[in-house]
């Protein structure tokens, strides 16, 4: 299986150690993410116009990782130095993830 991510984010590990993680959102998920109207006050702010939107929208926003966090969607890769420096990432970069499983031979 073969998937198509956008690079959204690079951070250093927490402890010091020499690695980085890598957040990976698939390329649907960031057009539509991309595509969603911008509030004029923000990214972080909602409106509403009475209750049940405020309720539907803060309960979007609380499992989307709640004031502007990220998507639920999200796919973190951890990456030693020497491998991050091979790929030359950098947020925006298109990427491809491909997952096979190992054949299992004998018993």
């Amino acid at each position: 299986m073969k998937k198509e991510y956008i690079v959204v984010r690079i951070e250093s590990s927490p402890d010091g150690a020499p690695y980085v993680v890598v957040s990976l959102s698939s390329s649907k998920d960031f057009k539509e993410q991309n595509s969603t109207p911008m509030s004029p006050f923000g990214s972080g702010v909602m409106g509403f116009t009475n209750m049940d939107d405020m309720i539907k929208g803060l309960n979007k926003m609380m499992a989307g990782g709640g004031m502007g966090g990220m998507g639920s969607g999200i796919t973190s890769i951890k990456l030693d130095m020497h491998e991050y420096k091979e790929l030359n990432l950098s947020v925006g970069d298109k990427v491809y993830l491909e997952i096979t499983r190992a054949e299992s031979l004998g018993i």
